[in-house]
């Protein structure tokens, strides 16, 4: 494993509240090609993955002309980032060709590999176009806002979702009219997403890394729908190990990550420990906008064993 050293000047620093939903992707530049993060939690102790994805390819596309839109990202998480410390990017110009271009990102923390990205950016160009047609489900203004429940039956856990200060969503019911039947063996869910605040229109690169973002929030639970419901519709105390392992997003066509988006995510497997999830966004409009895949370590957790009587 390759073990690279952040600069020995950097003190540790806090995350602030967050104001808006452009806080969460900020980075600071440290040098050529070197920017440095703050992540919050996702699961105790442990960095958001979608956030640590997004400010990775916010890294990259800062090195790439603004002519050139990302296309295409793979990342790999090798281990739980820590969200009271920051996390050091380092970019690698892999290639710079006439319409496409390369970068690596390695995100690093106390020296150690904790997050690797290939992303891939091109030139638009006119071409043929088709599409899978979006499923005719009821639009987000028809259905209720799970935040209302989740802060009413847990609202410390509510409390400490700081995400949740910066995004909306939306869940459409299992029985709601115009979704596609499930087959057996693949659960599925459909989410409307979007940021709360309006982001900057003349920023491209931002849009799409708020998506890559928004992308971690409900695929990983679709992985594990066969067992337990997403966390926003739960009560009880979660029945999995749940983490991100990988995660691959294309992006098909123009859109604006502060207005609904559905994302219809499906399951097609799950076993050895691990869990696939495959998801399509689409606009108000029924453009297929972008297309992400997940696999996940995903245990079902045993039962604790009753506590032994205390002797007299």
């Amino acid at each position: 494993m390759c073990r690279v050293t952040a600069p020995a000047s950097l003190p540790p620093i806090t995350a602030p509240a967050l104001p808006s939903f452009g806080e969460l992707l900020a980075i600071e530049e440290l040098d050529e090609n070197l920017f440095r993060g703050v992540c919050h939690a996702g699961a105790p102790l442990r960095a958001f993955g979608g956030q640590v994805a997004a400010q990775a390819l916010t890294s990259a596309g800062r090195t790439v002309e603004e002519a050139r839109r990302v296309h295409s990202l793979h990342g790999y998480f090798l281990r739980p980032g820590d969200p009271r410390r920051p996390i050091v990017y380092q970019v690698d110009r892999a290639r710079d060709g006439n319409a496409y271009a390369t970068r690596r990102v390695t995100a690093v923390q106390r020296g150690e590999v904790i997050f690797t990205m290939s992303a891939s950016f091109k030139r638009p160009e006119s071409s043929g176009d088709r599409q899978r047609t979006m499923p005719p489900v009821p639009g987000p203004e028809e259905l209720p806002d799970p935040y209302v429940a989740w802060q009413r039956d847990a609202p410390e856990e509510y409390r400490q979702s700081a995400i949740f200060r910066a995004l909306r969503m939306r869940f459409v019911p299992a029985d709601a009219p115009g979704l596609p039947p499930e087959l057996p063996g693949v659960p599925q869910q459909f989410v409307w997403l979007r940021t709360d605040a309006r982001l900057p229109a003349d920023d491209p690169l931002l849009q799409v890394c708020a998506l890559t973002y928004l992308s971690d929030l409900t695929l990983a639970s679709t992985t594990a729908l066969h067992l337990q419901p997403h966390r926003v519709h739960r009560v009880a105390q979660s029945r999995v190990a749940l983490a991100s392992l990988d995660h691959a997003m294309w992006f098909h066509r123009p859109f604006r990550a502060d207005e609904w988006l559905l994302f219809a995510q499906r399951s097609p497997s799950a076993s050895d420990g691990r869990g696939l999830a495959m998801g399509e966004f689409y606009d108000r409009d029924g453009a297929l906008v972008a297309s992400a895949v997940q696999e996940t370590l995903l245990r079902e957790l045993r039962p604790k064993p009753p506590a032994a009587p205390k002797s007299p």
